[in-house]
């Protein structure tokens, strides 16, 4: 059976891989011990002092669940009755004092999976700041000296702000997983009342700067839940007037009732607009909002060219090309969001504040065209460890080297310190950002088809799971070797002249088939359709 399939079947049948070490452990088993003591601080988790990492660890791995991934579990009966009832949950009059019935009814609506809620922490800056204002998003890229182009609109801010993030973070000595006071130095009591007021989340009295600061911080996942949830109805709603919005509609309006249309939708409508113009006006939004995505585009036209008579050569050319499309657009739905935003940072596409997954996916479908703009912080991911240990050595950074040359120092703690080193380097330039780019090209060129051979079982499951793909259990190295360079593939190339680039690159078998359909592109009809629908099916 092929990887792929057998990913398939992981997914179908809930396979408990969350189980495995290399995907349950925590997240915060990767913090600083400061950040440790911070998240209890900030929970009113009493811990001794001073205190064990390990005992650290063990105290908030209790109270994980409880104020991390389901707060709710937490809830009294009245909490939890609201929630539903703000969620459009009914509630029977015997199960409104049944809290268990309750809890349960909440797990079942609640905003996120609680595998997902894990994962989110592995990465708070994809969410910790979609949270923040416009207005504190400009403070702290003017704070630290990080270049936003005008107009500054927020999908721009946000964008330049999440790049820069852990840059910041390093330029500071300060950490960035569950961060400290230092990321809200640019913001005033004034904003963080304003932002606990925006989320309903009441201030601590008596207050104090630090108390406030620690409340936005321990609330910000689950303002970010809430807003990503209100942001859902919204746009289904949006959705639901535009859906039903034909071209003949339109057409019958009034004047008042296409001004009226775009009142309601928040369409300014800039004064002494004509009907026609605002018939124009009012399509504009309605295909900005409805517009399809490649992957919908594709799968249409795939029918189209599958089912109508004409060329045969520009038929059999589009059904390989969908067929591409298609590979890369099934390899995304898998992907998690860090993952998804990385794709995007990597090609400069700002991200919408609080995207949802999927809107993250459609994104990224509608940029697959494009590769990654030159080396970034996740280029070092894919090197090996000798190239790894090479440039940490080399790097004219003490604290890298002694990274570099530590003989204990894991795959994880490699590539932060290459990551953290070339984000520094990039930042000041000059001969050091040289030393970083050239040293990348010639690794990345030396290791062309044969990345990922030397890994351990271990080091690609780590992998795959950045991606945010499952593996299924006796998965064989070569399997998990040529869907890491898939995965790799895909994120570096999309799906950029695949012949030369990423096809070339998933491997053998995948390879065959594709070039097999390019090089029969002159066959007869039935003949072409079905070796490009058996690259669609094998890719």
């Amino acid at each position: 059976m092929r990887l792929s399939s057998l990913f398939t079947l992981a997914l179908a049948t809930n396979v408990a891989v969350a189980s495995s070490g290399w995907f349950s452990k925590a997240a915060y088993n990767k913090w600083h011990q400061t950040e440790l003591e911070r998240w209890l601080s900030d929970n009113s988790i009493p811990y001794p002092t001073p205190a064990d990492r390990k005992d650290l660890e063990n105290l908030i791995q209790k109270n994980w669940d409880t104020y991390a991934v389901a707060p709710y579990k937490d809830w009294d009966t009245d909490k939890l009755a609201s929630y539903l009832k703000q969620k459009g949950v009914e509630t029977k009059d015997s199960a409104a004092s049944n809290k268990d019935s309750l809890l349960s009814q909440v797990q079942s609506s609640w905003y996120e999976t609680e595998d997902k809620a894990q994962t989110a922490w592995t990465d708070t800056k994809t969410w910790f700041l979609d949270t923040w204002s416009d207005s504190t998003l400009k403070s702290f890229a003017d704070k630290h000296g990080i270049p936003v182009p005008q107009p500054r609109n927020r999908d721009t801010l946000l964008q330049k702000v999440r790049s820069n993030y852990e840059t910041v973070a390093k330029k500071l000595g300060e950490t960035a997983s569950y961060p400290g006071d230092w990321l809200y130095e640019s913001w005033t009591e004034s904003d963080l009342k304003e932002w606990l007021d925006t989320h309903g989340v009441p201030a601590p009295q008596p207050t104090s700067r630090d108390k406030l600061i620690a409340s936005v911080r321990r609330n910000s996942r689950l303002a970010y839940l809430k807003s990503q949830d209100q942001l859902a109805a919204a746009s289904a709603s949006a959705n639901s007037a535009y859906g039903t919005l034909t071209d003949k509609i339109i057409d019958a309006w009034s004047d008042s009732q296409l001004k009226e249309f775009c009142d309601k939708n928040s369409i300014p409508v800039p004064q002494g607009t004509k009907t026609n113009e605002l018939r124009a006006l009012v399509r504009k939004h309605r295909a900005e909002f409805l517009g399809d995505t490649l992957s919908g585009s594709a799968a249409s036209a795939y029918g189209a060219a599958t089912s109508k008579a004409g060329n045969e050569y520009a038929r059999a050319t589009n059904d390989a090309s969908l067929a591409a499309q298609d590979a890369f657009n099934r390899a995304v739905d898998s992907w998690s969001d860090s993952r998804l935003k990385a794709y995007l940072d990597a090609r400069g596409v700002p991200v919408p504040q609080a995207s949802k997954t999927e809107e993250l996916r459609a994104l990224v479908r509608r940029n697959s065209h494009k590769a990654a703009s030159g080396f970034t912080a996740w280029t070092w991911q894919d090197l090996s460890y000798d190239n790894l240990r090479k440039y940490l050595v080399n790097s004219g950074n003490d604290a890298a080297k002694k990274v570099g040359e530590s003989s204990s120092a894991t795959r994880d703690e490699l590539v932060d310190a290459a990551q953290s080193v070339y984000a520094s380097a990039s930042s000041a330039g000059g001969v050091s950002y040289a030393s970083a780019t050239s040293f990348l090209a010639q690794a990345t060129q030396t290791a062309k088809d044969n990345v990922f051979d030397t890994w351990s079982e271990s080091e690609l499951k780590a992998y795959l799971d950045s991606y945010g793909v499952p593996v299924p259990q006796g998965s064989t190295m070569n399997e998990l070797i040529a869907e890491a360079r898939k995965q790799s593939t895909y994120f570096k190339y999309g799906t950029t002249n695949p012949v030369n680039t990423a096809f070339a690159k998933i491997g053998e078998s995948v390879k065959g088939a594709y070039q097999w359909v390019m090089g029969h592109l002159v066959a007869g009809s039935e003949v072409a359709k079905k070796k490009a629908d058996d690259a669609k099916n094998e890719l």
